[in-house]
């Protein structure tokens, strides 16, 4: 994976198919997983102090999770060294790559249990994760937030309907602005999902004025509910978004 591939050819397969794809790490086997890729010894100085200054030992862990699981994932999908990897921070301290020669672009998420990280070639991408099962009124305080329209959505439902539908919702807006690059700097309800038909599966689209989407332009989503206690949601820039590959790290 790390050196002997030709890297332009793997970079371009990935292109070529469109491929998503998805990593995740349960939180029980960070320690195995950064055990196996040497700890800290990937880290730069600055990721180590950045690592050092957190006060506990779970955050720490998760931090050091988080910059290991994106230089394997991007290793995977170029066929380049671990140790290639830097990453600089974006407008609204979004990391990203550097160089960026090959066209990598990711996306980092974490919530407690699990760590995610989405890899796409050439295109922009935004992953978020959350735990499950929300409650009541965590639904109703951060919808509050959301678009009307969204909101009527929700108050239609019944109270399971609604915690479920508005975390849905949470995590497609947060995997929509991680992508725009803005994360929570945009307010969330100057754009919306629209509603699912009901009892069909149908393709997620989203109305975004400031950017001019309309619903069926510009983007890609999907849903994912990789265990009972959590719900991940990934957007892809293009309306075609291609194969999704899932890779669980949970046996490393």
């Amino acid at each position: 994976m790390t050196g002997s591939a030709d890297v332009s050819t793997v970079a371009e397969q990935v292109a070529a198919t469109g491929l998503t794809h998805v990593w995740l790490l349960p939180e029980h086997a960070v320690d195995s997983f950064a055990a196996d890729l040497g700890g800290t010894r990937l880290l730069t100085e600055d990721e180590r102090a950045r690592m050092d200054r957190l006060l506990t030992a779970p955050l720490r862990r998760r931090f050091l999770a988080r910059r290991l699981l994106c230089r394997y994932a991007l290793s995977d999908g170029t066929g380049r060294a671990l140790d290639h990897w830097r990453f600089r921070a974006g407008p609204h301290g979004r990391p990203e790559a550097e160089p960026d020669d090959d066209g990598m672009r990711f996306s980092l998420s974490h919530t407690e249990g699990l760590i995610v990280c989405a890899v796409t070639q050439g295109r922009v991408c935004g992953a978020d994760v959350e735990r499950l099962p929300a409650t009541c009124e965590t639904t109703d305080y951060v919808s509050r937030y959301f678009a009307a329209d969204e909101r009527a959505e929700l108050a239609a439902l019944t109270p399971a309907g609604r915690i479920a539908r508005g975390s849905e919702l949470w995590v497609l807006k947060e995997a929509y602005l991680k992508a725009l690059g803005t994360g929570l700097h945009r307010s969330l309800d100057g754009f919306s999902f629209a509603a699912q038909p009901a009892g069909r599966a149908g393709r997620i689209t989203v109305n975004d004025p400031e950017r001019h989407e309309r619903p069926g332009d510009g983007w890609s989503f999907e849903l994912l509910r990789p265990g009972p206690e959590h719900i991940l949601a990934i957007a892809v820039e293009g309306t075609h978004s291609g194969a999704l590959q899932r890779t669980d790290l949970s046996g490393t």
